[in-house]
């Protein structure tokens, strides 16, 4: 038998971990390790917030990868998190690529999950979680935008699979949880109107946090002008979270909706430096 033939293609794998601490009013690095393909940098912020910009630096993602992060924000520290560009998800000619996302929030703490936006290509295969705990009173923004191709580029996204899953607690007590999944005919589902109504981009938001009320008319007429997007306001397990979907037909009319909504959830503070590089 050809020596070749017998040989499994190389999967690309990576773990990051990533613990803030507070230190002198500031939040500083307590832990930070990282393994295989995943990295993560921190630039200098000028504020008392910590940044840190995960990298893969495999250059994308495709069947059988594996990708697995981990942040801990300690008491009274403000963390962000996000990507230094859109992950792509390329064509899978075996197996799903995997990527796992565990983020631990303290007391009088905030976190934002930043990263830009996924590119799922044809015949992509992913699954990915987020699993998140929060303290009581813990501060949460996440942010997930998913492409279906990349439509300046003529790309299509005839079929493949996304799962999505996500999990967040706070005191124990679950506050949020969803599935997405996305399989087989995806431009037929995309088509659908109940599903996407043929839009190519769509983003889903949640945030945790004792301001909601004060959040919601503001956001409602952010997106009120955007016919595919809406926004709910919920009491669960004690806590108030805002969860909103926007569906675009691509990734610029996506980005024009979610940075300001982004930004006013943040307080009018701007996105990660990286998005606009």
């Amino acid at each position: 038998m050809n020596d070749a033939a017998i040989i499994a293609p190389q999967r690309a794998w990576g773990k990051g971990r990533l613990v803030a601490k507070s230190r002198s009013g500031r939040t500083a690095i307590a832990e930070l390790y990282q393994e295989g393909c995943a990295k993560i940098r921190l630039p200098k912020t000028f504020d008392a917030s910590l940044e840190a910009v995960l990298i893969n630096s495999s250059g994308g993602i495709t069947g059988g990868d594996r990708m697995t992060w981990a942040f801990e924000a300690g008491e009274g520290t403000a963390l962000t998190l996000t990507t230094q560009a859109c992950e792509k998800i390329y064509k899978a000619s075996a197996g799903t690529a995997d990527i796992s996302t565990r983020i631990s929030v303290a007391g009088g703490s905030r976190v934002d999950w930043l990263p830009q936006e996924t590119i799922l290509f044809n015949c992509a295969s992913l699954s990915r979680s987020l699993e998140v705990e929060l303290a009581g009173d813990a501060t949460f923004l996440a942010v997930e935008a998913v492409l279906l191709g990349r439509k300046a580029m003529g790309e299509v996204v005839q079929a493949g699979l996304l799962r999505d899953r996500w999990r967040v607690r706070s005191g124990g007590r679950l506050l949020h949880a969803e599935n997405l999944t996305l399989a087989n005919d995806i431009a037929a589902l995309a088509e659908r109107s109940v599903v996407l109504g043929g839009a190519a981009a769509f983003a889903t938001l949640l945030y945790v946090g004792t301001d909601c009320e004060a959040m919601l008319p503001r956001l409602r007429g952010t997106l009120g002008s955007h016919a595919n997007a809406g926004v709910s306001h919920v009491q669960v397990a004690g806590r108030d979270k805002l969860v909103a979907r926007i569906a675009a037909t691509d990734g610029f009319a996506l980005r024009k909706v979610l940075v300001p909504v982004i930004s006013h959830l943040r307080n009018d503070a701007s996105v990660p430096k990286v998005w606009t590089l």
